[in-house]
């Protein structure tokens, strides 16, 4: 009898740890380093943009565009085009209008970035820039 007494009372002596609300601590901490995160927006492919001596940095909440030396228009990743332009930055600015950005290569003849800012103002956006690099 001695014995199990002894046991029962080691038993009640040992204080176990409560991982719970450590746990939860963990949680809440990691769901406010995913909420508070900046995510960059990019284009998707790299664009050998021209130089400007007069380029600034702009706000972070712009739209952004690509045009790749194959003549190709990118938004998000997907090449749209040039007969996509205008639906998709009409589907993009549809609850708030937001500035351009347009990086656009070297090689880039200016009559296809002619046509991608024709199609951006017929979206309705009124402030378009292009993407240069400081000399």
């Amino acid at each position: 009898m001695d014995s199990s007494i002894e046991q029962k009372i080691e038993q009640a002596n040992k204080q176990d740890i409560d991982l719970a609300p450590l746990l939860d601590v963990v949680f809440i901490l990691l769901i406010f380093f995913i909420v508070t995160t900046v995510f960059v927006r990019e284009t998707g492919v790299d664009v050998d943009k021209p130089t400007a001596i007069s380029s600034q940095d702009l706000q972070k909440s712009v739209l952004l565009l690509a045009i790749t030396k194959r003549q190709e228009v990118i938004y998000g990743g997907t090449n749209i085009g040039l007969s996509g332009v205008r639906a998709t930055l009409m589907q993009a600015t549809r609850n708030e209008m937001r500035p351009l950005i347009i990086q656009s290569d070297r090689q880039v003849t200016t009559e296809l970035l002619v046509k991608v800012i024709d199609q951006a103002k017929l979206a309705g956006i009124e402030n378009v820039s292009i993407a240069t690099v400081s000399e």
